[in-house]
């Protein structure tokens, strides 16, 4: 079985582009990668970031779905705290019925304090606080889906399904309910993203058979990720399989090594780094991993050494070798996911580095044998 690709699209936009400029720009960018091959695109939901402006994620997925024909779709994720669930359980369901099969669910519980405030929790940056209204938010949508007639009075929200009213008359069509359950079933494929080293995310996705989907911060992490999804889905009687396991990674796919590096470089990647994430990877403490990694020290981190020690960046050749070596390490994933940059002004080389990775990289990186529990 050979390695998928994906995109998780941020969509870490310079604060300059409007949203008009940031909508176009993530329709465009699933166009093309359906086109090349790719598998999914995840379209991330943040209510407070000027790089990462995307509060609705839906709407490009629904103007999406007319322009494309195979890639699937997820909100990745929607963020359940700030929302009311039956609301979001409805549009999910409708969108996924829209979408007929090309759609999954990202959940998550918010990593940026501004965004909790905007919407009313002055203790956004508690997780144990979030993950419990997560945990409400999901049972309540779980319980829409199934349509069973239910009043459900909660710490945070209430919620509840009426009864189906039935009528003598066959002709009376006046009292049916719509159907907003998910597309083919009473629940959407699930996925959870995981990004510090004890990761509670990624407990709760194994414990729920969720799909895990791990934000690259160093192998430690990824080690750490796996072993804590795999144990929980085995204490709760799933079967923890590393070909649903998906990993996002800056990746860039030129011609050659040169002209990779130099577009990274000096293109939309390299501005969005040093103007914007170096400074979050130090504060979210993601950059130690990769200096562990390394073996580095804190001043050795600039641009290049990050494009060459952190980054998979060069040639199809140089990152089939590259991809291969992570695998060896950390035992391998099912889907790479593409971390989505700015190239809106000129989408020539991010389009051409996605067809390369498609067509040139991902058939050859092969799952290990074992991708189950023993992997």
């Amino acid at each position: 079985m050979a390695m998928e690709t994906g995109l998780i699209f941020h969509p870490y936009m310079r604060p300059e582009h409007t949203a008009r400029e940031t909508f176009e720009w993530g329709v465009q960018s699933a166009i093309a990668a359906d086109k090349a091959g790719l598998t999914s695109m995840m379209i991330s939901e943040h209510a407070s970031q000027q790089w990462e402006n995307i509060p609705n994620p839906e709407l490009i997925i629904a103007a999406a779905a007319l322009q494309t024909e195979h890639i699937k779709f997820a909100p990745m994720a929607h963020i359940l705290p700030h929302q009311h669930p039956a609301k979001l359980a409805i549009q999910i369901g409708w969108l996924s019925q829209i979408l007929q099969g090309r759609y999954f669910l990202g959940i998550g519980a918010g990593a940026y304090p501004q965004s909790s405030l905007i919407h009313g929790i002055k203790n956004g940056a508690d997780t144990e606080f979030t993950n419990t209204m997560v945990r409400e938010s999901l049972e309540i949508m779980e319980k829409i889906w199934k349509r069973d007639p239910f009043f459900f009075e909660g710490k945070f929200w209430n919620a509840g399904y009426p009864e189906q009213t039935v009528s003598d008359d066959p002709n009376d069509e006046q009292h049916l309910l719509a159907d907003f359950s998910p597309w083919g079933g009473v629940a959407p494929e699930i996925a959870v993203t995981g990004f510090s080293p004890k990761s509670p995310s990624m407990k709760f996705a194994g414990e729920r058979g969720f799909r895990p989907i791990s934000i690259f911060s160093g192998l430690d992490a990824l080690k750490t990720h796996w072993e804590t999804y795999s144990t929980a889905a085995l204490a709760n009687g799933h079967v923890p399989d590393r070909a649903r396991y998906h990993v996002s990674q800056t990746v860039f796919v030129g011609d050659t090594d040169r002209e990779a590096k130099r577009e990274v470089m000096e293109g939309p990647i390299g501005y969005c780094f040093e103007h914007y994430l170096i400074p979050i990877w130090f504060r979210f403490g993601m950059m130690d991993g990769f200096i562990k990694d390394a073996g580095a020290e804190r001043g050795d981190v600039n641009l290049e050494w990050i494009v060459d020690n952190v980054f998979v960046v060069g040639s199809p050749d140089t990152v089939v070798d590259k991809i291969s070596t992570l695998f060896e390490k950390s035992g391998g994933w099912g889907t790479l996911q593409v971390e989505s940059h700015d190239y809106y002004d000129d989408p020539a080389p991010w389009f051409h580095s996605l067809e390369l990775l498609s067509k040139e990289v991902a058939p050859r990186i092969k799952l290990p044998e074992k991708v189950g529990a023993a992997a």
